[in-house]
């Protein structure tokens, strides 16, 4: 599954996407995860210790934001579209 990174994540990712395997499962959380695994950096920047999303983190699958749908739970399909953004300061 390709995950576009944006920003920092960009920075952290050194590519603009990244191929994940979806070995581990089809939710939000099983990629990300996976994805934590090959850049440990990102874990701090994605969740809280809890294991949610800190505040403006977003993930987008087919442009549409997954808190509209089941959050990290939501299922994932190869071919999803999937977009992780971080919080973004601006003026």
């Amino acid at each position: 599954m390709k995950v576009k990174v944006f920003a920092n994540f960009r920075e952290i990712c050194q590519a603009k996407s990244v191929e994940v395997p979806m070995d581990s499962g089809n939710r939000v959380i099983d990629i990300l995860e996976v994805l934590i695994q090959m850049y440990p950096a990102l874990d701090e920047e994605i969740f809280t210790p809890e294991r949610t999303f800190k505040p403006f983190v977003h993930v987008f699958l087919n442009g549409r934001n997954v808190i509209h749908a089941e959050g990290l739970q939501t299922r994932v399909l190869e071919d999803d579209q999937f977009a992780l953004f971080p919080p973004v300061a601006g003026g």
